[in-house]
């Protein structure tokens, strides 16, 4: 079933495919997305298609040809007034007729830090497995003016992002400041930035220190237990405002068997967040001693069932300190419900993903064989392989948009996770 599965999950994914790129679904979100259509990358570069490649290479034009005038990569990019086949990609802009679209630049997210996250570590991913360094040429400039912008969220230059609340993948979610998700991935960009400056003939060691320097500091901050030996002294003489947070959450847990999802100033907040704690084991950044642990968590708590996997553990309940009335917005947000716990089929395939990068390959044939049951089903009886969006954290009912693109595309890397045994990219020795 999984062989079947993959060849409808790449049938579909090219179907979500435009001129202007990878759009968020065949039912809904008719836009390219930053964060889904490069984290669709992943799925569309290992494909074998041509056309999956080329859908890639269309998304990251898009997003350039709409950079902002400081230099971050837009929320997502839509059009209206037209036709989709009437709109052509050419040399990185958008070329239309005399009847030209309105083109719709997304500004209710337009903080989200991701966008220009993703960018990045897209286009190094592009360059690792095509190796056109032409086109990675082209876009060079782009790609260091969203460094930049990135560089300037650190408001308080302490070398992690400060990110604001509800502006990372989960928009509609209160992570906020030091938030672990953003930061691993900043932690990941230092080593795309050094893996294109070599392509560019520049001095990558700036970069990759810098990795170390972000490493450093997200242990220090956002891991409790004795697998981080924390250098206080440095904290007293570099980050004082770290010290209330870092000495309370100490005392009152003395160990947590996973990354804490942010700290803020004299506040933090004990919960699993699942993406950040996958990400920092997919990128390296989690130690082995840590990716166990992490691993031991998720079986212990049921974060993967009733499906891989849950956003959050435990959900966020109407009165605690987190909860915010949005959470009631269009029913989303609910407990056990999209980023408060649902489940979701994109994140399934990064614990895959996780577990081959680990080493623990049976587990994550296991764990692929569930995520092919999830993307199977669907709300109406009579249809299967819906290829959801989220499903109820608790019910395992479907919910959200079908034919979600990074439902698809999670499910085909994923898939090629367990038929290599290694992860694409991901693997150790001039991988991320």
């Amino acid at each position: 079933m999984r062989d079947q599965a993959r060849e409808i999950a790449e049938k579909v994914l090219l179907s979500n495919g435009s001129p202007i790129g990878l759009l968020g679904s065949s039912t809904a979100y008719k836009q390219v997305w930053a964060r889904d259509s490069m984290i669709c990358g992943l799925g569309l570069m290992v494909m074998g298609s041509p056309e999956g490649a080329e859908i890639m290479r269309r998304s990251l034009r898009t997003l350039q040809a709409y950079q902002t005038r400081l230099g971050n990569i837009p929320h997502n990019v839509g059009f209206t007034g037209i036709p989709d086949p009437a709109l052509i990609a050419h040399g990185g802009a958008l070329i239309v007729g005399d009847d030209t679209p309105r083109v719709v630049v997304d500004t209710a997210h337009s903080g989200c830090i991701d966008n220009s996250l993703w960018f990045i570590i897209g286009n190094d991913y592009v360059h690792r497995t095509d190796g056109d360094t032409e086109r990675l040429r082209n876009a060079w400039t782009a790609i260091k003016r969203a460094y930049t912008w990135l560089e300037y969220q650190d408001s308080n230059e302490c070398g992690l992002l400060e990110v604001h609340e509800a502006m990372d993948w989960a928009d509609l979610f209160a992570n906020r400041y030091n938030s672990l998700w953003p930061n691993v991935l900043w932690y990941a960009v230092q080593k795309c930035m050094a893996s294109i400056s070599v392509a560019m003939g520049e001095d990558p060691e700036p970069y990759l220190e810098r990795a170390e320097d972000i490493k450093f500091k997200i242990n220090t901050l956002l891991w409790v237990g004795a697998e981080v030996q924390k250098d206080m002294h440095w904290v007293e003489n570099n980050r004082k405002e770290w010290l209330y947070p870092i000495r309370a959450t100490q005392t009152l847990y003395q160990e947590r068997p996973y990354f804490l999802p942010y700290m803020a100033f004299r506040d933090w907040c004990d919960r699993f967040d699942t993406f950040g704690n996958l990400s920092a084991i997919l990128f390296g950044l989690a130690s082995e001693t840590q990716t166990g642990k992490i691993f031991d968590f998720i079986r212990s708590a049921g974060v993967d069932e009733p499906y891989p996997i849950k956003a959050i553990h435990p959900p966020v309940m109407p009165g605690d300190p987190d909860w915010r009335e949005y959470y009631r917005l269009r029913n989303l947000n609910l407990p056990d419900q999209y980023h408060n716990g649902g489940a979701w089929p994109f994140l399934g395939g990064f614990y895959v993903a996780a577990l081959v990068k680990a080493g623990c390959l049976r587990e994550a044939e296991h764990q692929l064989d569930r995520l092919t049951e999830m993307n199977r089903m669907a709300r109406n009886p009579d249809q299967e392989w819906d290829f959801n969006e989220w499903f109820h954290g608790r019910s395992g009912k479907p919910s959200g948009f079908r034919g979600q693109s990074w439902s698809t595309a999670m499910y085909i890397y994923a898939h090629e996770c367990v038929k290599r045994g290694e992860c694409p990219v991901f693997n150790a020795g001039g991988g991320w």
